[in-house]
């Protein structure tokens, strides 16, 4: 296993850490004897940072990791776990999530705390419920060592947080797809001039990276160096020194084994210039199969109604470039449980929302029909219509 710095932390963390959401299931439930199995290999061959969260796997992960840790391997990893940050209501909710957290994995600390799933709506609340003060009189009583956040949202808001605090570390969302999306490269490069550890989340784009299409396969190749697409995907995480562990949400021993084996061959700087280049030619690949030719310059922005247009757009795309319909499908939906149930968004910004004002259009450089699109959108997305290429 390759072991790379942790920020400004006396740590050196495994380039690979295991994300403790997708362990293999029987009968609704964590297959404990495989996810052990799968654990203790990923451990044994080196791997020293778990990552677990009070949802995942409907709250039964921490009890599994609890468990699944005892018996010397403890000592062997730091553990990180996430205070669920839609859910708190009052400062006292702070102290109670994470007395059930260290009550689940029965521990007496976790390495780190993370403020989970962060945006712009998220963080104004818990700043103003003293989260920051919260934490540090947590870490003085010894409940976690280090505090951190993962983030889902634009660069400014990533950048206004990671300002906020003298954070430990931050995850983000970050692969060669998203180099522009959420905090990427340009949020990957701020937080680690800062002296942040970088952990990355969705490194395959929750698997849509995996199994490409034919016109990227053609690219990957032709290069003299074989790989498969998961390979091409991490090395690409791996060359870059600010990225501190890449994670991994294994749902297999196969997957565990050749993950493994990746991480212990990577390295800073282990591609060539010619490669780099192939990424870019990949990602052009990728985009050429967009059904809507929306370059998310955002003069269409803002809408009256709150729409958020160029997310909509890509969204739609995506489920054709990745063929994951059912994926754009649960992340519009996602959209609207964001705004009517967790709270989470001050909007619901999906393409439903449209009124068909116009105000967008005559700003639009591309030109493209948005009114026309809002309704395929929600149509297609919202209500399980056929998929539409073209208005």
């Amino acid at each position: 296993m390759q072991y790379r710095p942790f920020g400004n932390l006396d740590f050196r963390v495994s380039a690979l850490g295991f994300g403790a959401m997708r362990f293999p299931q029987k009968d609704g439930q964590i297959d404990e004897g495989e996810a052990k199995r799968m654990l203790h290999y990923a451990i044994e061959h080196g791997l020293n940072y778990v990552d677990t969260a009070y949802t995942y796997h409907d709250g039964q992960s921490e009890v599994f990791l609890g468990q699944a840790l005892k018996g010397g391997c403890r000592g062997k990893v730091k553990v990180a776990t996430k205070l669920p940050s839609w859910l708190v209501q009052t400062p006292a909710d702070f102290d109670r999530y994470l007395d059930e957290q260290l009550q689940r994995l029965d521990l007496d600390y976790v390495d780190f705390y993370l403020l989970h799933s962060l945006n712009k709506k998220s963080w104004r609340k818990l700043y103003d419920l003293d989260v920051l003060e919260w934490a540090e009189r947590a870490i003085a009583s010894g409940r976690f060592r280090y505090l951190g956040f993962s983030f889902h949202d634009n660069y400014e808001s990533f950048q206004e947080i990671v300002d906020a605090y003298d954070w430990s570390m931050c995850q983000i969302q970050y692969n060669y797809m998203d180099v522009e999306n959420q905090a990427g490269m340009k949020g990957l490069k701020y937080a680690a001039a800062k002296g942040l550890a970088v952990v990355v989340m969705e490194p395959l784009l929750g698997g849509k990276l995996v199994a490409p299409p034919p016109s990227v396969q053609a690219i990957w190749d032709e290069s003299p160096e074989k790989r498969t697409a998961a390979d091409w995907a991490l090395a690409w995480l791996w060359n870059q020194p600010e990225v501190s562990t890449v994670l991994s949400g294994m749902s297999n021993m196969a997957q565990v084994e050749e993950n493994v084996a990746l991480a212990d061959s990577s390295r800073v700087g282990m591609l060539t210039p010619e490669e780099l280049t192939r990424y870019e030619r990949v990602r052009d690949a990728y985009r050429e199969l967009t059904a809507i030719n929306c370059t998310n310059c955002r003069y269409c922005m803002p809408c009256p109604q709150n729409v958020d247009i160029p997310a909509n757009f890509a969204n739609y795309n995506d489920s054709l470039i990745y063929d994951k319909l059912d994926t754009a499908r649960g992340q519009y939906d996602w959209w609207r449980y964001a705004y009517e149930v967790q709270k989470s968004s001050d909007y619901d910004i999906r393409a439903a929302r449209c009124i068909q004002c116009g105000a967008c259009e005559a700003k639009c450089p591309q030109q493209i029909p948005i009114r026309k699109w809002m309704p395929v959108i929600d149509g297609v997305l919202g209500e399980g219509k056929p998929f539409v290429k073209e208005v």
